[in-house]
């Protein structure tokens, strides 16, 4: 029978494509990894990864021992880390990633009361506006959108994000306010580059009644965040169509005021991603559960929808 180290450094690398990220996971360098992946291919006799220096890719052969060894194999580390965990405080290094403002404005406040319930807890909190590669870089969790779901991962819902028009409540200075989409082509507009492709947003706004229309505006600036284009709207340089996480504390401080009140667009959910184990490290899992229930006491699904006429 194969050493389960072999095995589970075979698992870890085929997952995450190489033997550095492995590594990582494990808490190995990358040359015991390479080294007891090359014990188990002389053990049972078969290659099973297609080696280059960028990237490992699994022979026939590995695909199929990949597929009837995993979920065993994870399975088992599970129970023995259920195991060892039984009857003990959760305790450990929590690596979490999420984005810089709203991990600023929503993630940090919970800190105090999350170390006071888990003190052994050691949060090690990644701040960075990039999409993750949550397994391979050896995250326990990510708290974001748009992070694409692959093996190994399940992503918990926390809200729908919609995104709505601000702008300073000086702005419109005595004139008539829009009362229609339409009507924003009449006005300066802050608008948002997007970083990963390039492209300026565009957004159809929907109200209550399901009426659609595409926002036309007159662009008086580009910028490719979202926290920036808030504060230029509240400087009173013109209408910003940003999501409600970056919009709610300047609406709630008075700083921006919403235009066309009770239209939106849906920007997709906000999620929290973790691994899809039967059984969690009870670090993790007493973060995802304390997240949830913080957002649920806090209304946090309603505060981050378009509908509301005014933010709680």
């Amino acid at each position: 029978m194969q050493p389960l180290s072999h095995l589970e450094s075979f698992v870890r690398s085929a997952e995450s494509g190489s033997f550095s990220a492995a590594a990582r996971q494990l808490g190995l360098t990358p040359a015991a990894v390479s080294k007891n992946v090359a014990r188990l291919e002389a053990g049972l006799g078969l290659r099973l990864f297609q080696r280059s220096t960028r990237k490992l890719t699994l022979t026939e052969g590995g695909e199929q021992l990949l597929q009837q060894i995993s979920g065993a194999l994870g399975t088992l580390a599970d129970a023995v880390a259920g195991a060892s965990e039984a009857g003990r405080q959760p305790a450990g290094t929590l690596k979490v990633s999420m984005g810089q403002a709203f991990g600023r404005e929503y993630l940090v406040p919970l800190l105090g009361d999350f170390l006071a319930r888990y003190p052994a807890i050691l949060p090690d909190w990644h701040f960075d506006n990039r999409q993750v590669d949550l397994i391979g870089e050896g995250f326990d969790a990510a708290v974001g959108g748009g992070i694409q779901l692959t093996p190994g991962l399940v992503a918990r819902e926390l809200a729908r994000v919609h995104v709505v028009a601000v702008a300073a409540p000086r702005y419109f200075g005595g004139k008539p306010a829009p009362t229609h989409p339409a009507e924003l082509a009449g006005f300066d507009s802050i608008v948002r580059r997007s970083s990963p492709t390039g492209r300026l947003r565009t957004w159809t706004l929907r109200n209550p009644a399901g009426e659609e229309a595409a926002v036309e505006g007159r662009p008086r600036m580009i910028l490719s965040d979202p926290e920036a284009m808030c504060r230029a709207a509240a400087m009173g340089l013109g209408i910003a169509l940003v999501p409600m996480p970056f919009a709610l504390p300047a609406l709630q401080a008075g700083a921006l005021a919403r235009v066309l009140p009770g239209w939106y667009a849906d920007a997709g959910p906000l999620s929290l991603y973790y691994p899809s184990k039967k059984l969690l490290p009870a670090k993790t899992r007493v973060f995802v559960e304390f997240v949830v229930e913080q957002f649920r006491a806090h209304g946090f699904a309603e505060r981050m929808s378009g509908a509301c006429k005014v933010p709680a």
